[in-house]
């Protein structure tokens, strides 16, 4: 087993690098430039100024030198600067951030383990009945409908028709500073449970689907069979026989919905006003702040390969052919 994480761990590295080199890559070959802003509508800029612009940015300088630059400020833990006006280290603005992006993706995983694997297993026990078809028609829904368009049917009618839920930032900005501990935790409560949902809704569907077709499997399998057939309880059937083996295939999902979840952040952060790591990768693609873009890539290259990291090993450990076949 040790050998099989070492040999897993050693194989992020060349990946984490093969990512960085292709996002940076084509993030500098996308038309447009961090000057462009204040340069293209600024009469008074002349070439000379916008050389020096360049060269202040270090844009000057060929593709390999800027990210063999970018690449040994990153081995320094220096993630650089900010393009942007303030001049701020890229990983404050990060670390600014990045606890409500992870909170609400925390809360919205939980949301989703929460709802999705008992909701999967229970339409697989009752499979093609009522109860099946109508959960599949509303899983189906929750999947293809867009998130943004979720996101503002939410806001409308219980932010804005029926008044109950708060429909921006993450928690009142009159009156905050004066709330006890108890009533701000409410606060941040009924401005969290729009966001959270929004995130998870999307999660929720596709880890609910692939529990039921993970259930169904093991349901039909022969040793399922014959714990039936040995006068087993059904419910000890269902829940300790079959559900422990229908949530191998779930690891791996799981380790995957860690990224993705991030990713989403831009879209319901962006719509629910939340200062959030997803809002500042949308605002820094409108500038093109680089620094900004490649440090808030490394976090969710570091997430995603340790979302993988973690699938691979509790797969491992769930089933001893996995790595018995690595170590070979």
């Amino acid at each position: 087993m040790l050998f099989y994480f070492l040999r897993r761990l050693a194989g992020l590295v060349p990946t984490f690098l093969g990512i960085t080199l292709i996002s940076f890559t084509v993030m500098h070959l996308a038309p447009g430039e961090p000057m462009s802003l204040q340069a293209d509508f600024n009469p008074k800029m002349t070439p000379e100024m916008r050389a020096r612009l360049r060269a202040q940015y270090g844009l000057d300088k060929p593709l390999y030198v800027q990210y063999t630059r970018w690449l040994e400020g990153l081995a320094k833990l220096d993630l650089g600067r900010s393009f942007a006006p303030d001049r701020r280290p890229v990983w404050d603005k990060i670390r600014e951030r990045l606890p409500v992006t992870l909170l609400i993706n925390g809360l919205s995983l939980l949301l989703i383990l929460g709802v999705a694997v008992p909701l999967g297993v229970a339409a697989a026990v009752r499979h093609n009945s009522l109860f099946d078809q109508v959960t599949t028609v509303i899983v189906f829904l929750g999947y293809a409908a867009p998130t943004f368009w979720v996101a503002l049917l939410l806001m409308l009618l219980f932010g804005v028709k029926l008044g109950w839920l708060p429909i921006s930032g993450v928690h009142s900005l009159m009156g905050y500073e004066q709330m006890g501990a108890v009533e701000k935790l409410l606060d941040w409560a009924r401005h969290l449970i729009l966001p959270v949902f929004v995130s998870a809704v999307g999660g929720l569907a596709g880890l609910s689907r692939y529990a039921r077709s993970s259930m169904l499997e093991v349901l039909r399998q022969d040793f399922i069979t014959t714990a039936r057939a040995k006068g087993l309880p059904e419910r000890r059937v269902v829940y300790v026989h079959a559900l422990r083996n229908a949530l191998l295939p779930l690891v791996t999902i799981l380790g995957l919905s860690l990224p993705t979840l991030i990713g989403g952040s831009v879209i319901f952060e962006s719509i629910f006003a939340i200062q959030g790591i997803g809002q500042l990768m949308w605002t820094s693609v409108l500038a093109r702040d680089y620094p900004v873009l490649m440090g808030n890539l490394v976090i969710v290259s570091v997430l995603t390969l340790l979302g993988n990291l973690l699938a691979d090993i509790g797969y491992a450990l769930a089933d001893p052919r996995i790595r018995t076949g690595g170590g070979r």
